[in-house]
C-alpha cells in the first residue's frame, strides 16, 4: 500500500465532502493562488486513499492547477454499501465520470489514476458516451495493462481469501508481521494513520477490487483507439507491474512514458517533486 510522507495539509488545501450525482466522496482539494490553468482529478489505488497524493497538492497548486484527490467508493472516508457488486470496476468508473461532472467548472480536466486507480480511470474513459470527452488528458501512474504480476497476484489472493473468513483487524496484524522484516519502522503518526485507514475500508470493496487485480483483462488496444493525450508514469522499479511492461503499454498506446528516478510503486509519495514536475510539464 502507498504510504504518505506526511499528513499535514498544506495551506492551499482543505478536506471536504465532494457531492456528485452518485453520492458524496471524501476529498482533498487544493487551489492555486491565482486563476486555475485547469483541474486535476487524482484517483488512488487498491488499499489506498486521497492521502497518497498529499505531497503533490502544493507543487501542483503552485504550478497553477486546482487538484482534487479522492477516496474511491469503499475506501477510507468515503464508505459504501456491503454489496460486492457496488465495487465492480465498471461501477467505480461511473463514479469517476460523476466526479468529473462535479469538477467540470474548473477549466480543462486532467484525469490521473494510480495503480488499481489507473484501471478505474481507464474504465471511465472507455465507457464515455459519444461526443467530446470531458477530459483534457489521461495519466496512468504505476499501473499496467491487465492483471498484476503473478507473485503479487498470489499475495493478493491470500488477502481476498482471508477476507471471506476474517475481520480486518486480525488481517492487519498478520500483514504487519509479514512486513516487519521488509520495511523500516514508520513514524507513529503515519503508522496510526495506515492502521485507521485499513480498518475504515469496506471489506467487500477490498475483496472485489483485489479479485479484479488478479484477473484484470488487457484493454490497452481499446484505449489506444481513444483520442486522448496520455502519459504513462512509473518508478524505476515496481512490484505490481514490471516497469518494462508499463513502458511497453505506453508504446502500445502511442503515449509518452516517463520513469521517475528513485521511485518504486508510488512516485506520488516517494518522489513527489519529480512526479509533480512531470505532470505539470505534460498538462502544460
Amino acid at each position: 500500500m502507498s504510504t504518505p510522507p506526511f499528513l499535514t495539509l498544506p495551506g492551499c488545501a482543505r478536506a471536504l465532502r465532494l457531492p456528485t450525482a452518485r453520492g458524496e466522496f471524501a476529498a482533498l482539494l487544493a487551489e492555486p493562488a491565482g486563476q486555475a490553468r485547469g483541474t486535476a482529478l487524482l484517483v488512488p489505488g487498491f488499499t489506498g486513499s486521497k492521502e497518497d497524493f498529499i505531497a503533490l497538492l502544493e507543487p501542483l497548486a503552485g504550478a497553477g492547477y486546482r487538484v482534487a484527490a479522492i477516496d474511491q467508493r469503499g475506501q477510507y472516508e468515503t464508505g459504501g454499501p456491503a454489496d460486492p457488486d457496488a465495487y465492480a470496476v465498471a461501477e467505480l468508473g461511473r463514479d469517476v465520470q460523476a466526479l468529473t461532472a462535479a469538477l467540470a467548472d474548473g477549466g480543462p480536466l486532467h484525469l490521473l489514476g494510480h495503480s488499481f486507480g489507473g484501471q478505474v480511470v481507464r474504465e471511465a474513459v472507455l465507457a464515455a458516451e459519444g461526443g467530446p470527452l470531458p477530459w483534457a488528458s489521461l495519466t496512468l501512474l504505476s499501473t499496467g495493462p491487465g492483471a498484476i504480476d503473478p507473485a503479487e497476484a498470489a499475495r493478493t489472493k491470500l488477502l481476498v481469501d482471508a477476507l471471506a473468513t476474517m475481520e480486518l483487524e486480525p488481517i492487519w496484524q498478520v500483514m504487519q508481521q509479514m512486513e516487519k522484516a521488509q520495511s523500516a519502522p514508520q513514524r507513529p503518526e503515519i503508522a496510526d494513520f495506515l492502521h485507521r485507514r485499513w480498518l475504515a475500508n469496506v471489506p467487500q470493496a477490498l475483496a472485489t477490487t483485489g479479485a479484479h487485480l488478479i484477473s484484470a483483462p488487457d484493454r490497452v488496444a481499446e484505449l489506444a483507439a481513444v483520442e486522448l493525450p496520455t502519459l504513462v508514469l512509473s518508478g524505476v522499479q515496481d512490484y505490481a507491474w514490471p516497469v518494462d511492461e508499463q513502458a511497453a503499454m505506453a508504446r502500445r498506446l502511442g503515449a509518452r512514458y516517463v520513469p521517475v528516478e528513485g521511485a518504486g510503486h508510488s512516485p506520488n509519495a516517494e518522489r513527489p517533486a519529480a512526479t509533480a514536475a512531470a505532470l505539470a510539464a505534460f498538462w502544460g
